[in-house]
């Protein structure tokens, strides 16, 4: 059976995440935090052994004191059964196989256990995506590897069903930030230490004119009056809970004794043939 061939490229992820060094560039993930945060607050229930998968755990050691931090790996370092909450904080996108990501977070929860998920939705960067995309095509005839393939939000809600999770919800927090230029954005990605390692890029040098076309066009594209460009981010939040038998469970069909109608007390009038 052959292996699905892999969407990253650790290695040059690890050397792209160890070149940030400004704590400001990682604004997403503090907004990540502060969303988490806020989201346990309203959960009534004290987490005694949580875990957070993340590749900055700085960030994160002040809001959840106790926590055990671990990298994003392709296989998680966790023990099955060890926590009451994992949260995986905007890492998800660039894993080759988020499915087995969120199984293995599921595996190490106790039952009625949390997972809270945080990951980058299928509009993020869309502006430059398209700006990019439309400059390497009109220069080189072609189109390569250059941005990760973000899910939409139903298809990441899917994917906690399919990784056993029980009550999922997904929803979605769209962020408008603006730069000076589209190639100010790009620096920024790279501060961010979220510029290009997929397995099947190119191994050379964008060429300078492709990035100049591609500013070109962003900016004619998507410049505000100001004279700067619009950024679209979108933070996607999954929720699921590892199955125990003291959740709401689904009624079966027809078991229901009382009709929608004498809930609601209103009148039921059946329809004609």
């Amino acid at each position: 059976m052959t292996q699905p061939p892999l969407l990253t490229d650790r290695k040059t992820l690890a050397l792209h995440r160890a070149r940030v060094h400004d704590p400001a560039a990682l604004f997403l993930h503090d907004l990540a935090r502060d969303e988490a945060q806020d989201r346990l607050s309203m959960v009534n229930r004290s987490f005694t052994d949580p875990a957070v998968i993340t590749p900055f755990p700085t960030i994160w050691k002040d809001a959840l004191p106790g926590a055990r931090f671990l990298d994003d790996a392709d296989t998680l370092d966790l023990t099955e059964g060890a926590h009451d909450l994992v949260i995986h904080a905007l890492a998800l996108h660039w894993a080759n196989d988020p499915v087995g990501q969120l199984i293995q977070c599921r595996r190490a929860l106790r039952p009625d256990g949390l997972l809270l998920c945080l990951t980058f939705g299928g509009d993020t960067l869309s502006e430059l995506r398209s700006a990019l995309a439309t400059a390497e095509a009109e220069i080189t005839g072609g189109l390569s590897p250059r941005v990760l393939p973000m899910g939409e939000i139903r298809d990441l809600g899917a994917l906690m069903q399919r990784a056993g999770f029980a009550l999922p919800v997904a929803d979605a927090m769209p962020l408008n930030t603006s730069y000076q230029s589209p190639l100010h954005l790009m620096r920024e990605l790279r501060s961010m230490g979220e510029t290009n390692a997929l397995q099947q890029r190119l191994r050379r040098p964008t060429r300078r004119t492709v990035l100049l076309r591609a500013a070109q066009i962003y900016a004619e594209t998507h410049g505000t009056e100001d004279g700067r460009i619009p950024a679209t981010f979108e933070i996607i939040t999954l929720t699921g809970w590892a199955p125990d038998a003291s959740q709401p469970q689904p009624l079966r069909p027809g078991s229901a004794t009382q009709s929608l109608a004498a809930a609601l007390g209103t009148l039921e009038k059946p329809l004609k043939d």
